[in-house]
Order: C-alpha cells, then sequence, then structure tokens
C-alpha cells in the first residue's frame, strides 16, 4: 500500500525483477515502473547493462540508459555463480513478476527459466521477450531490431523506390516492449481471478507483423506487394509533406472525398482538378500518382510554407510542419502537456521525457535515474543478509 504522503499509482506494490538488457526489456519495466511498480533491474558486476556503455552524452551517462532506466533499482549479480543465483531465486519468490529479454534458453540455464521459478512461486509472471519467441524454427537466431525490421516486412515497405529504408526509431523493439507491458497488466488482472502466475511470450518479430495493418489483405485480396513510396501513403493521395517555395515542408492529409474537395477549391484553388478523370476518386488518383504528385508539388512550390499553412487552416484540413528534434521539444503542445520532466541520478537532475499515459488517478513519476549496484545493500538486506555477509558477497564478486 502506498503512504498517505505519497500519491497513489495504479501499480503500487507491484514488485518486478528485471533480468533485462538494452532497450526492449528495459523499454517495458520503464513504462510499469512509472506508474507504480518496484522494479529490480540486475545488471552485471563492474560493467552494468550493455547500453550503459553506448555513449556518454548526457554528463558522463548513457543517452540510452537515462531514457529506459528510470525508477528503477540496480542490483549487481554475477549470474554465474550459485550465490548470486541464490540470491535472484530469492527475490523472485518475493516478486510479482519475472522479466527477462536473453536468447531463449539463457535463462533456464542458470536455473532462472519460468518451471524453476513458478515452482518457487506459483503467483509468479513471468514475462520472456525475445527476437523471435520461445519456440519455432526462428527461435535461436539472433535478432536485433534492424534485422527485425528487415524480417518483419518494414524496410520493403519504407524509403523510396530506388532505395528502402529503416524506421529512424527503433519500432521492434518499442513494439515489443509496449506488448510485453500489456502482457504484464493482463496476467496481472487475470492472477486476481485465478490466483495463479502464467508465462507471457513476446517476440519482437509477432509485434512488429501485428503492425502490419492493411498490407497484409491487399496482399491476400488484390495479390499486392506494397512498393516504396517515400514520405507520401501507400493508397491514400495527395497525404504527406510537400516543399514548400521557401524550402519549408508542410504536412498535409486527403482522406476523404470531401476532404478531395476543398483542397481543390480552398488550399490550391484549382476546382478545374475537380472534374479531372484521372484524379476523381481515391483509385485512380492512386493509379495516377507519379501525374498527380507532381502538379501538386509544383503549385505548392510557387508559395511559401506560411502560406499554405494559412491555407490548409481556412480549409480545415489536416495540416503541420516537419519538426526537427529541437523544434520538437519546444512545441507548444509538448510544454503544455510537461512531456519534459526531470529525474535525479548520479549526475545530479537531467530531463526526461515523460510517460505517455496520463491518468487521472494514477500520476506517473520520475524520481532517480541509478548508478551501477547502487541498491546493493538495501535490496540484499531486505532479503535478511546482514552487513557481513554483503561485505563477503562483494568480497567475492558475486555482487
Amino acid at each position: 500500500m502506498a503512504s498517505n504522503s505519497q500519491p497513489s499509482r495504479a501499480l503500487d506494490g507491484v514488485k518486478i525483477l528485471a533480468f533485462e538488457q538494452v532497450l526492449s526489456g528495459p523499454f517495458a519495466t520503464c513504462l510499469l515502473a512509472d506508474m507504480g511498480a518496484e522494479v529490480i533491474k540486475v545488471e552485471r558486476p563492474g560493467v552494468g547493462d550493455v547500453i550503459r556503455s553506448w555513449d556518454s552524452v548526457v554528463k558522463g551517462l548513457s543517452s540510452g540508459y537515462v531514457w529506459l532506466n528510470r525508477n528503477k533499482r540496480s542490483l549487481t549479480v554475477d549470474v554465474k555463480k550459485e550465490q548470486g543465483r541464490e540470491i535472484l531465486q530469492k527475490l523472485a519468490q518475493r516478486s510479482d513478476i519475472f522479466f527477462e529479454n536473453y536468447a531463449p534458453g539463457v535463462a533456464g540455464r542458470l536455473g532462472l527459466g519460468y518451471e524453476k521459478l513458478s515452482e518457487l512461486n506459483s503467483r509468479l509472471i513471468y514475462c520472456s521477450l525475445s527476437g523471435y519467441g520461445q519456440d519455432g524454427p526462428y527461435r535461436d537466431v539472433k535478432a536485433y531490431d534492424l534485422l527485425i525490421q528487415g524480417e518483419g516486412g518494414i524496410i520493403a515497405t519504407t524509403g523510396y523506390a530506388d532505395k528502402p529504408a529503416k524506421a529512424g526509431i527503433a519500432i521492434a523493439d518499442i513494439a515489443s516492449g509496449m506488448y510485453a507491458a500489456i502482457g504484464i497488466l493482463l496476467a496481472l488482472y487475470q492472477r486476481e481471478k485465478t490466483g495463479e502466475g502464467q508465462l507471457v511470450d513476446v517476440s519482437m518479430l509477432d509485434s512488429i507483423v501485428s503492425w502490419l495493418g492493411y498490407f497484409p489483405h491487399h496482399y491476400w485480396h488484390a495479390g499486392e506487394e506494397p512498393g516504396r513510396v517515400g514520405m507520401r501513403h501507400h493508397y491514400v493521395c495527395p497525404y504527406g509533406p510537400y516543399l514548400a517555395g521557401d524550402g519549408e515542408y508542410v504536412n498535409l492529409a486527403v482522406a476523404s472525398p470531401a476532404d478531395w474537395d476543398v483542397f481543390c477549391k480552398v488550399v490550391i484553388e484549382k476546382p478545374e482538378m475537380l472534374t479531372d478523370p484521372r484524379f476523381a476518386t481515391v483509385q485512380e488518383r492512386r493509379v495516377n500518382r507519379n501525374l498527380l504528385e507532381e502538379t501538386i508539388e509544383n503549385i505548392f512550390a510557387a508559395h511559401d510554407h506560411k502560406h499554405w499553412l494559412a491555407q490548409l487552416k481556412k480549409a480545415d484540413l489536416p495540416h503541420g510542419i516537419v519538426r526537427g528534434i529541437a523544434q520538437v521539444l519546444a512545441h507548444p503542445q509538448v510544454i503544455a502537456r510537461k512531456l519534459i520532466r526531470e529525474a535525479e541520478s548520479p549526475v545530479g537532475k537531467v530531463p526526461v521525457i515523460a510517460n505517455a499515459l496520463k491518468m487521472s488517478k494514477s500520476d506517473a513519476r520520475y524520481d532517480r535515474i541509478p548508478g551501477l549496484g547502487e541498491n546493493n545493500a538495501e535490496i540484499l538486506a531486505e532479503l535478511g543478509y546482514d552487513g557481513d555477509a554483503i561485505e563477503a558477497l562483494q568480497r567475492d564478486k558475486v555482487i
């Protein structure tokens, strides 16, 4: 239960033991930690999560580590030593969730697999996140976000006709992390009814394939492989950023017949295009995409971006601009929604991006990004280890 001096959060009292690394796993547990879950992050003594070494841009700390590990406690344990494994097994007995995102079989070989830990704690929810899942012919294939974007169809549908591209962010890691967080919450809810834990098996490939949207339906029903259309929509036109005469992009979406009508009449002031049979329907505009895109690009080049934003606003069509990161961080809506917060860290307060969830009765928290092994003594003391025992574990390099 939360104390009276602390705000109530949705996951107060939920304990997570996170045997995690890099991005997908830490993203999942960070979402849950923000909402009150107590997350103990297991790291390698002297080294830590590999993402700690990716850069040092945040006053000496890694940007990736700062992004993904707020509100957690860091415990360093050598899991190759029996005493280290015993510590984690004891913690699993006290935990609601055990989370791991190593290659399939790694946790099991260390005595930290689902079968072993569920014997010790029948209420334990055990979440495994991997590249391809816990079974199937690709189970043991190494996976990174880039590779999954290729295997899952993202690269083939992204970029331009002459050159594919990956998504600019690690969408396979993020998607699977989000599914893992959802799966854990569903398992917690089911446990309230059954009293039993279960295994949650999440794969990066499954996550990305589930994001393919309408592409499979075009293949199943029209035999169509989606091409690469750059900044445009595969099936709707006009849609996307158009370069204005001053070199700035204007982003717009014409998603319905009514939108097309007002776009031609009010925005570009070319009502004659409404009677052109090449552009009469969504399907015709798609078939004649190249001609239509060239026509609109030439029209937009005649005026600066402020002119087109005013025209789109007058027409009440969806529109925006293409912002760089500095512009995003200064976005008035980002400021109004308080999306930039601060968290304590070993180098003082640092800015962080807030949790996207806003709940009227469960505020997210932004407490501290832990130093490596920062919480060793307190966590072990909670398990009943006295000072001499903790010193012995340090001396033997177990922690």
